[in-house]
């Protein structure tokens, strides 16, 4: 099992910036897969940035490229989303996922992920 709490959302202007944070426990944090995803109101949930094992392999939605930036650290068991250059239809719920399965390259399809973390607010105002 693995338990995920994400923290760090919250109100920040358009062209601001958040950092989110991921902590697992459980399982061996070093062997999962991690993706985030995200959920806007009356929206289905869409994948945002996933991280393979090791962090060499990452990937991300066109929508958020070159913007935000996904990284882990295993000796803290975290893993992080760094958003840049906010925009208002950033707004949404993330979402922290982990795979039981070992990924070193990083994975787009919610299917691939076993674990959620409860989710955390992030609100861009124009």
């Amino acid at each position: 099992q693995v338990q995920l709490v994400e923290s760090g959302g919250g109100l920040v202007q358009a062209g601001g910036s958040l950092r989110l944070s991921c902590a697992a426990s459980g399982r061996t944090f070093t062997s999962s897969s991690m993706g985030w995803f995200r959920q806007a109101p009356g929206a289905e949930r869409e994948f945002v940035a996933a991280i393979g094992r090791s962090g060499i392999s990452t990937y991300y939605a066109d929508s958020v490229k070159g913007r935000f930036t996904i990284s882990r650290d295993d000796a803290k068991g975290t893993v992080y989303l760094q958003m840049n250059s906010l925009k208002p239809e950033d707004t949404a719920v993330y979402y922290c996922s982990a795979s039981s399965r070992t990924y070193y390259i990083a994975q787009q399809d919610a299917v691939a992920y076993d674990y959620w973390g409860q989710g955390t607010q992030v609100t861009v105002s124009s």
